[in-house]
């Protein structure tokens, strides 16, 4: 995948304590490290609006659905 450069500012003693992960060898650079940090809130960021949408479903409503969707698929469904 391309990637791009993008300059960012951080406080010191953020960047002191990612300084000090990269020389652990936590990770094998600043860029790593402040990568797979945006990945990781992107995804909980997406996780968290799908739990959002996820609440504004009516329970019954979906359960219903969902019997009656079953229902008439069942007689379809090839016998064990």
């Amino acid at each position: 995948m391309a990637k791009s450069k993008v300059a960012i500012s951080l406080d010191e003693s953020t960047l002191d304590r990612l300084d000090k992960l990269v020389q652990k060898a936590a990770f094998t650079s600043r860029s790593q490290a402040i990568q797979e940090a945006v990945d990781e809130k992107l995804a909980r960021l997406n996780r968290s609006r799908l739990a959002r949408e996820c609440a504004k479903l009516d329970p019954a409503f979906e359960k219903s659905l969902a019997e009656d969707g079953l229902s008439k698929d069942a007689a379809e469904w090839p016998e064990y």
